[in-house]
């Protein structure tokens, strides 16, 4: 479920571009201004809004630390501002002094891009603010740029409708002519990077006047050589799209459009999570790249999750919250809406309700084939009432006192047996786990789709997250996972490049409406 929160109608003209940052969000508009909000609360900055530019700003994006944000403007400069006082840090000035359309920062901060309506892109090193190099494409407008996750190539779009792709000395290594017919209006990378020895794949996204939103495959070869090609185009819109945008899990994909509404698609497949996806991409990157039949075959459709209708006009910036299952939409009606992307279960608790326990624990117990769903939510009388029947009568009053509902009992070990419920009998304690243990095995074999399992404890999972071998876990399992096991893979027992975990709010959702659904 998608909910609107709250609306923000400071703007005084069209709403740009907005930008999220892990604690702000940043907002421009043809009134001149960039403005700044706590996502905590959505309140403006103290020092909002900043007023540097002399015409419309088009564009804007914070650093990937968040401590500057970058603005481009119709006055031919883009803008540096700090996060930490509003002061201008430095003025831009773009070649030709054409008015600058877009602006994007590469992911590790080093660079910093900016394309101009002449049809010119200036490259500029960021901690120095120097100009590094330029290119140009003749008898067009750049309206659209987007750093790899790699921080090595950017992908342009203009009004031509071409996509092109540039390597850091502004060498063109691709042109995708026609891409979108009338022209291209906004892309961006997906943050996930697929490879292996021969290839290096990454997934964009590109939006245009044609209606469409199309999704991308841009391989690298071994060679240098690049690749471009189609994988999906998007329906879901009955007019031109202006904008969209990737979750940082690369999970969702919003959109907006001149048809004034605001789509939420499933970017990767309707109910697959991440592990079945990775299964999949194992295969030789290069077989897929020239196999194409086999590739398409294998690929689902994205799916249309949600589609808003909030704005009175048209939809011309969306953008996700890093940190925060929150997207921000912006209009020409002058305002910006926030959304938060909900699991479907707002309000539930994930234990049984009074009077409802009994009813619970007979169903689970009597099934021939208990539900993990059923267990996980077992409040602590249901597990007091299978203890009974297990013939463990005598751990009743230590399960209580100890507050062991479904999760917890679930999640039972020897050591905790012996020195959190101090249960002295080894072979009491090896009863008890070998019951736990059928339990899990009933619960496994009992209809939940293998990708809600996590593949560490084999269990139904509430804090699904994406680790950096592109297989989703269970929060609390992979963090003490990595905790002890010398940051390596659980499922490919290769060394994890990052440690830095992304919740998968798609596979959160999917679990969601599956659990509804029982």
């Amino acid at each position: 479920m998608v909910s609107l929160i709250c609306t923000l109608q400071d703007h005084r003209d069209d709403v740009n571009w907005c930008a999220f940052s892990a604690k702000l969000l940043a907002t421009c508009s043809g009134d001149k201004t960039v403005r700044l909000y706590n996502t905590r609360d959505f309140s403006e900055l103290s020092f909002s809004p900043l007023e540097g530019h002399g015409y419309s700003v088009h564009c804007c994006c914070f650093s990937p630390c968040g401590q500057f944000l970058a603005s481009c403007s119709t006055d031919a400069t883009t803008m540096v501002w700090s996060m930490a006082t509003g002061e201008i840090e430095g003025v831009l000035e773009h070649p030709g002094r054409s008015p600058v359309r877009i602006c994007a920062f590469s992911p590790d901060s080093t660079h910093l891009v900016s394309g101009a309506s002449d049809g010119s892109l200036a490259l500029w090193d960021f901690p120095s603010k120097q100009l590094r190099g330029t290119s140009c494409v003749s008898d067009t407008t750049m309206v659209a740029c987007s750093f790899s996750p790699c921080s090595q190539v950017f992908v342009t779009g203009s009004t031509y409708g071409d996509l092109r792709v540039w390597d850091l000395h502004m060498n063109q290594c691709h042109a995708e002519k026609n891409a979108h017919d009338l022209g291209v209006t906004c892309c961006t990378f997906a943050p996930n990077i697929l490879s292996d020895s021969q290839v290096v794949q990454f997934h964009l996204a590109s939006c245009g006047q044609d209606n469409h939103v199309k999704i991308w495959s841009i391989n690298k070869m071994s060679s240098g050589a690049f690749r471009v090609q189609l994988l999906h185009t998007l329906t879901g819109h009955s007019a031109p799209v202006l904008t969209c945008a990737y979750s940082s899990d690369g999970q969702l994909l919003v959109s907006g459009s001149v048809d004034k509404t605001v789509t939420v698609y499933d970017a990767v497949s309707f109910y697959c999570n991440t592990v079945s996806m990775f299964n999949f991409y194992m295969v030789p990157l290069a077989f897929r790249v020239f196999h194409n039949v086999f590739f398409f075959m294998l690929q689902k459709n994205a799916v249309l999750l949600y589609t808003l209708n909030q704005h009175e006009r048209y939809v011309t910036a969306c953008s996700f919250s890093p940190t925060s299952p929150l997207i921000a939409t912006g209009s020409m009606d002058k305002t910006v809406n926030i959304w938060k992307v909900e699991d479907g279960c707002s309000g539930h608790t994930g234990k049984a309700l009074p009077g409802q326990s009994s009813l619970t624990s007979c169903q689970a117990s009597t099934s021939t084939g208990r539900s993990k769903l059923l267990v996980s939510d077992w409040s602590e009388e249901d597990v007091s009432m299978w203890l009974l029947e297990e013939g463990l009568e005598a751990l009743v009053d230590t399960f209580k006192t100890n507050n062991i509902d479904g999760m917890e009992l679930l999640s039972l070990n020897k050591e905790m047996l012996a020195s959190e419920l101090h249960i002295e009998s080894a072979g009491m304690r090896s009863k008890v786990l070998r019951k736990v243990e059928e339990l899990r095995s009933e619960s496994a074999s009992s209809g939940v789709p293998d990708e809600f399992l996590c593949p560490i404890t084999r269990e139904l999972m509430r804090e699904p997250v994406l680790a950096a071998d592109g297989y989703s876990y269970e929060r609390e399992a992979i963090t003490m996972w990595i905790s002890t096991k010398n940051r390596s893979s659980p499922m490919t027992n290769l060394p994890l490049l990052t440690t830095l975990l992304t919740p998968n709010h798609t596979l959160k959702m999917a679990i969601a409406r599956w659990r509804m659904s029982q």
